[in-house]
């Protein structure tokens, strides 16, 4: 039974400008990794490391569902290290002038056996940091 890593937070942007910065490669290259690969289309897989000149934990990607402003979901999984997959949601509901974002992770612990950089504390703290420190700024300023 999976226990989801869930993150919530209100993003004061409207819907559509959160949907762009997750969904567009150019600005996802500002907040969150440069994903030279990234088509928005169901089924395409795309590919990114860690920043940093050594490629560090590559990551692999499938594009699972697509609701335009409202739901982007993907596979994530680390071809070196596993044959394992989980699951990234991200949910947008509009709330005013802003947004409620609402990141899902599912099967995190298909990766316990990888070590502590792949436990679900790092897993939680990275999203964490991403969303604050990376995406909301980037989107509220």
């Amino acid at each position: 039974m999976s226990n989801p890593i869930i993150t919530e937070y209100k993003i004061n942007a409207p819907a559509e400008k959160v949907w762009k910065a997750l969904t567009d490669k150019e600005e996802m290259k500002v907040w969150y990794f440069d994903i030279t690969d990234f088509e928005l289309e169901a089924g395409k897989i795309f590919n990114f490391y860690e920043p940093g000149e050594e490629k560090k934990y590559h990551h692999q990607a499938e594009i699972l569902e697509i609701f335009p402003n409202e739901k982007f979901t993907y596979s994530w999984a680390y071809p070196d290290f596993s044959d394992k997959k989980t699951t990234v949601i991200w949910e947008l509901q509009p709330d005013g002038n802003g947004t409620w974002l609402r990141l899902i992770h599912n099967d995190i612990e298909h990766f316990s056996d990888l070590g502590e950089h792949f436990s679900r504390k790092a897993f939680t703290d990275g999203w964490k940091g991403i969303i604050l420190q990376s995406l909301k700024p980037y989107l509220e300023s």
